[in-house]
Formats: C-alpha cells, structure tokens, sequence
C-alpha cells in the first residue's frame, strides 16, 4: 500500500514528524518499506505559459518559444515534441537549481539565446516520464511557484502490509490506526446519499449469492468524460503508485485507495439487458481489459449482462466493460462485496494481479458498498456532471460474515503482556479501532468486532490489537522464573556426542542424509519387505522412509568416489522406521559405511586396503565405549545386502542389536561400486547402555601366563574356544588372548591351529604351577568334549 503523507494527515494529523510517524507504524506492525519524496529538491521553478513557437533557424528539433511567467516573456529554446503554444508547463528561469545541484543559467544553443528551461516530469524527478514537457492544467496560475501549486512538499509512504491486515489498504484503515495510536481524531470526508434524479435501472440478479453476498448498481446519465480528473486527485493517484486515466476511472481508483472498496465503471451502452453475477461456463471466453483473451474455469465467478461475461469478478474488467471518454455518455457503477475464498488465487491462475483482486483476496468490509457507491457518485457528478439514478442492491444476509462478540478476560490480558493494564486504557485502546467494549464486571468485556476488522475473532487477538497501541517496545521485559533442580544422569548410560567424537577419532565424518529414499533403493537393501510410502513425496526417488541407513550413506559414499575421495569413511544417527502407519517402530540407530585404504595416504603408511577385521575394531570400540563389551557377540549371520562369507549378526545377551560386514558384490555390481565397500548398523539404545565399571584392588603378587595351541575343527569359530576356556579358567584369570591362527602346510585342510595366550593373577598369593596345570586339564578336557579341539602335538 503506498499514499501520499500529506492525504493521511487530511484525514488524521497527529503533531509528529514524518520520522516519527514511520517509525511508530512500523512498530505497530505496519512495516514501512520506503518513503519517497514526492519530488527532488528544487528552487525557482514556476508555472509558465507558452506563448508562441518558431523552429529554430539552425535545427531541426528545437523550437524557439516565447514564454511568459505572468510579469515577463522570455525567450526560450526548446526540444520537447510537445512544446506548442497555449499549453502551461513547469518553467526554470535563470538561477534556479533543479535537483543534483543544477543551476539555470543564459546559454546559446546553435546561435540562439535561451534565458531558461523548459522542463520535464522526470527533470523534476516528479516521475519518470520524460517523452515531453510536463504539461499543467488549464486554469494553473502562471508564475506561481511550482512546489506551491502541485504541493510537493510531500512524500509517498510503502507500507508492507500482513495479508490478515487488508483493512489498512485505504486510508480510511491506515487513519483508525494512526487516530488509535496518537489518540487524535479522525477527519473523514462527508459523504451525503446522492438523490436520485431519474428512474433508470439495471436489473441485478445474483445466481452465486454464497461468492457474491451483495451487489450494488446505479446508473449515472449524460456524463462528460472530456472533462480531465482535477490535479488534486491525479496527484494523490501518482503519488499512490495509480497511473491517471479518464476521470471515471480514476475515480473508481480514488475512492479504492480512499475507502478501501475496489469499483468498476461500465459503459451503459455495452451491457445488454440487466447485470448476472454467475459462475463461468467451463471455456468461455473473455477479451480483459489488457488485451488478453482467457478461456474461462467453471469456477470463476464472473458479472455478466444476458449475452456474454463483462468482467471475471474481483480481478479485471473486459474490452466491453470499460469506459471510453470520446463515446461513452451514459455509466453503471459498480459496488459489490466477494467472498474472499471465492477469488482467491483466481488473479494468479489466469496470470493476473490487480489492485482488486489484492484486495479482495485478503478482504473487503462488507458493509462498504453503499458508503463507496456514495462516494463514488457524488465525485462523478462534482467532475464529468451526469444525473444518478437509484442504487440497486442484492443482497443475501445469510451468506455474508458475521463476527461473535468475543470476551476479552484482564488475567488474560496480564498474563500474555506480562503487565497489568487498567481497565479504562483497555476500553480507550479498543475503542479508539472502533471495537465497542461492554464491561461483564469482574475484570472482563463483551467486545463487538465491527465488519472492516474482519481478521479478529478471538481473544488473543484483541491482545496482540492492544500490544500493538500500547507498543511493543514499551511492553516490561519479563525473565521466565522455575525451581531448577538437576537432574540426576544414569552413569552406565552413554551420550550420542561422545559416541559421535570417538568415530570422528577413528578418521569417519558423519554425514546427514534424507529420511525418505528411492523405493527401488528401499528394495535392493530390504528385498521384500513393504516399504512405508510417503502420501506426497518431494519427487519420486523420495518417496518411501528408509528402514536402514545404509542407502543413505552409500549414495554419499558414491558422490563422494565420483569426485575423486579414494578413502572414504562416514557415519550417521538418525531414525530407522520398521513397519506401516499404526504399527511403526522408529527405532535410533547409528551406522557407516568404509571402503578405500586402511590408512591415510602418507611415506609412511601402507597402501593395504581395509578389510573386515578393520571396521569390526571399529565397531568394538563403539560397543565398549560404555565398558560392556564382553555383553556383544560377533555371529556369523546373514543379511540380503550383505556378502555372504563377510557377515556378523552382532548380539548381546542373545538380542540381535546389528549388523557388520561387506556389501553383498550383486548389489554392489547393481549400485556401480567397484571396490569392496563394508557397512555396519547398530541400535543407538543398546550401544549407549553401559555396565558401571568397579574398582578392584591391584594385586602385588606375579601373573602366571600359559599359551596353548589347539587343534580345532575349520567350522570351530573361535569365538566359542574363547568362551568355553574362559567358563572352566576360573576366577583368577586376568587375560585371554587369540594371537594366531594358522591353517596350511602339517595341518589337516578340515581343521586350524588356534593360539591362545591365557594369564592369571591371584589378588593375595603366588599361583603355584600344580594349580595352573590342573585348571590347564580341565580346560582342554571341556574343550574337547564340547569343541572337538585338542591340543596340537
């Protein structure tokens, strides 16, 4: 919304300085977006009047004029096209300055004195026009000065608007805000009911009273459109941002910016019959003002006569509804109220935005019609003349808003300001917006909203209204006072940022990739099984949420090679989601993915590549980062992603909780990756559990250390040795250790040689070697009882 600061003060003038007044509407959420002068700085510039013109002897495009300034004529050379005789025009005599600090002096132009300038619009940065002279009116007084007549010792204020706050897209709403601010009364312009001075009508019928709960029309006779719109209100459109027309146009255009009521003018000639306010037929066509031809939605509400639609309503007229100042005698203006869910986003759909359909999309007081129509036509006749006949309205009461009085309570009041306000200043605030207050008693108020505040309907919002008058800035500044007690954390339970910093240590990065992926990615990870589906994916390749992280981290690990990172290694935390909407489990997990060389490329450092033993350190120094890692068990398992003979199912306490191992070749083939690539995926919960670690005293007394090297069969895993030597070494065994495994060359091809180094240690005395050899025998009699293993010869 743009307007002029001098028209706002003609309704409402509070004693403030225009700095003042921006910021104080800007701080009542009437975000100011620029303020422009109505026009640059300049002195001695008054109106002038061209007397008479000859060509200039030595050019083509100069004339030589004789300009008066009411005392004086002066020669003058001029190259506007439009420098002729008889016309009044802005006149620069010698010594006056135009903006960018230029002054007028006598020059001689192709041998021909000019004793000042002619000027244009955007010479005087009035506007940008500068295809001629700035011609005046008629009646303009020659030689006053110019500033003085057009009055522009003012500025244009932009204000960015809120959508809920359409009421401030007129002057009539931006004055009940300044008047509620300043507490400064209101000076509106009287607007009388125009009697009717003929009979003439146009019937209305209105066949979508639910998108068009009122429609008001009059007939205006025997206008004179030649007559131009007085300076007064062209000024006031431009500097509003509105180009003048004709003066009926800019008329409908004046009392919208005025009022805040968008109108149309029809030519009475071109509607047949009576005026139909109906939905389009589905492809009808209409020629709009602009030139363009749309094919018509069968939603689209439009004002019709009874051969063909004249305009879609609340948007734009068509080439048979606008006025035309050499033909038309005879107007039908129109006033109506629009739904406003009815002409939403209409504009946009057929390419359009007008001031209208503006407002009309954010809301128009229903109440307004009449008022504007008034208005309207009381400026019609006062301009162009004519004769009004009466206003013909439709109206369906049931169909247009109605806003409840809301209650408005004092506690709640305190307790969303976070101050008291007194009763008196609440009711002055309100009532200053033409809210009417009725005290309940008891600290509370029954408060009518009226029809142009239709963005109010609860309580809250009276709140923010008196905030907004209060001002925000004046409102105490409150700290949120609470007992806060620490609370206690479980010791054994880990933290995901630690678990995070430690990966980070081992050279991982941790990547963040979507939740939903490719359902045909979802399917080459979990083959089978029925993806949860997104209603309405972003695009088609994310359209199902993952249940693994895998298909993340290997996209990131393929944009990662293709641009040339030969070593890379990620991790993520995030959400898993196992199962369909009503039985979801969304379960917190931490995976990564690793492929490249084991070490950092250097003089130093190999050039080995990793292998699976490599991540499952890494994915031990995770599960023993919460000291239970003798709770995790390595399985050999299987997994529809994973290598067959490169897979471990990790277990605790018998529990699957993840999985470790390369990414099966098919789908590595299927995905383009041409090196071996290991991944492994844990349950956030059951990495994060720990086991409070105990002090136990240090013994003074030697280790007694025994190394065995077992036979076992190649099917054996070596898990299970470890653990049956560890259930029969008793409970001074400090150490267990696998330092070898062998098979080849004097071994039987179905069994292995596993080495194992054991350690005891006895807290109060020195073991003997009677004790350590009878623990030996029963170790290998279990062994070869259960295992099969025996020890080698």
């Amino acid at each position: 919304m743009k307007f002029s600061e001098q028209w706002l003060r003609g309704w409402v003038n509070p004693q403030v300085s225009r700095d003042e007044l921006v910021a104080r509407l800007s701080m009542a959420g009437l975000e100011v977006d620029s303020v422009t002068p109505a026009a640059g700085q300049f002195s001695g510039i008054v109106v002038g009047e061209i007397l008479s013109t000859e060509q200039h002897p030595d050019a083509d495009k100069l004339r030589v004029c004789q300009v008066s300034n009411g005392a004086e004529t002066f020669q003058v050379v001029c190259g506007a096209p439009n420098a002729r005789p008889g016309i009044k025009i802005p006149f620069a005599m010698i010594g006056a300055e135009l903006p960018g600090d230029f002054k007028i002096k006598k020059a001689k132009l192709r041998g021909v004195e000019s004793f000042g300038m002619l000027c244009s619009a955007a010479e005087l940065q009035i506007s940008e026009e500068n295809d001629g002279l700035l011609e005046l009116a008629a009646d303009a007084p020659v030689g006053e000065d110019i500033r003085q007549y057009l009055n522009l010792d003012d500025a244009s204020i932009e204000i960015g608007l809120t959508p809920n706050r359409g009421d401030c897209l007129s002057l009539a709403g931006l004055a009940r805000d300044v008047s509620a601010l300043y507490d400064v009364p209101v000076t509106r312009p009287v607007v009388p009911a125009v009697p009717a001075a003929h009979d003439e009508v146009r019937p209305v019928e209105v066949s979508a009273p639910a998108a068009c709960p009122r429609y008001l029309g009059r007939v205006i006779r025997n206008v004179d459109l030649s007559k131009p719109t007085p300076l007064w209100m062209v000024e006031r459109l431009r500097r509003s941002d509105v180009r003048s027309i004709d003066a009926a146009v800019d008329i409908t255009n004046y009392v919208m910016l005025e009022l805040g009521q968008p109108m149309h003018a029809f030519d009475l000639a071109e509607i047949n019959g009576g005026i139909r306010v109906r939905m389009a037929e589905e492809g009808e066509k209409i020629v709009l003002l602009d030139g363009q031809e749309v094919a018509l939605r069968a939603d689209t509400l439009v004002i019709a006569d009874h051969t063909r639609a004249l305009a879609i309503a609340g948007v734009m007229g068509g080439e048979h509804s606008g006025v035309n100042t050499a033909k038309t005698r005879d107007l039908f203006l129109e006033s109506a109220f629009f739904e406003p869910i009815s002409v939403a986003g209409k504009a946009r759909s057929y390419g359009l935005h007008t001031d209208a359909s503006h407002r009309y999309e954010r809301g128009v007081d229903s109440q307004l019609a009449r008022e504007a129509m008034e208005r309207a036509t009381a400026l019609v006749l006062e301009i162009v003349g004519g004769e009004a006949g009466p206003i013909v309205e439709s109206v369906s009461q049931q169909h247009l808003p109605n806003i409840a009085p809301i209650t408005l309570r004092d506690e709640r009041i305190t307790q969303m300001l976070g101050m008291q306000m007194e009763s008196a200043q609440v009711e002055q605030l309100l009532n200053a917006l033409e809210l009417k207050t009725s005290a309940n008693g008891a600290g509370q108020w029954t408060v009518t909203v009226p029809s142009h505040r239709f963005d109010i309907s609860l309580e809250v919002d009276l709140i923010e209204e008196l905030a907004r008058l209060y001002g925000y800035n004046n409102l105490p500044v409150r700290y949120p006072q609470a007992r806060l007690a620490p609370q206690a954390r479980p010791e054994t339970r880990g933290e995901l940022p630690n678990l995070r910093r430690l990966l980070v240590a081992r050279g991982y990065q941790e990547a963040i990739t979507y939740s939903f992926i490719d359902p045909k990615l979802f399917e080459l990870f979990s083959p089978g099984v029925d993806p949860l589906l997104l209603a309405n994916p972003i695009s088609s390749d994310m359209a199902a949420m993952r249940a693994s992280l895998w298909p993340g981290l290997v996209k990131a690990l393929q944009h990662n090679l293709n641009r040339q990172q030969d070593r890379v290694r990620l991790f993520e935390s995030g959400l898993r989601f196992v199962g369909q909407l009503g039985d979801l489990k969304q379960q917190p997990m931490i995976a990564g993915v690793v492929t490249g060389s084991r070490q950092p490329e250097g003089w130093a450092n190999g050039r080995d590549g990793i292998d699976f033993f490599d991540v499952k350190a890494d994915v031990e120094a995770l599960l023993g980062y919460s000291g239970a890692l003798s709770d995790f068990s390595f399985v050999a398992g299987k997994h529809p992603a994973l290598h067959p003979g490169q897979t471990a199912r990790i277990e605790r306490d018998g529990k699957e909780v993840g999985y470790l191992g390369a990414i099966h070749p098919e789908l590595a083939k299927t995905l383009g990756l041409e090196r071996p690539v290991f991944v492994f995926e844990l349950v956030l919960g059951d990495v994060v559990e720990g086991r409070l670690p105990k002090f136990s005293e240090l013994s003074k007394f030697p280790e007694t250390r025994r190394d065995l090297a077992l036979i076992a069969g190649r099917d054996v895993a070596a898990s299970s040795v470890l653990e049956v030597i560890r259930d029969n070494a008793g409970e001074w065994l400090t150490d267990l250790r696998l330092f070898d495994v062998y098979q080849g060359k004097g071994i039987d091809p179905d069994r292995k040689s596993l080495a194992v180094g054991l350690t005891w240690q006895h807290p109060s005395r020195t073991l003997n070697d009677d004790e350590v050899n009878e623990t030996l025998q029963t170790i290998l009699t279990s062994l070869e009882q259960r295992l099969n293993t025996t020890l080698r010869k």
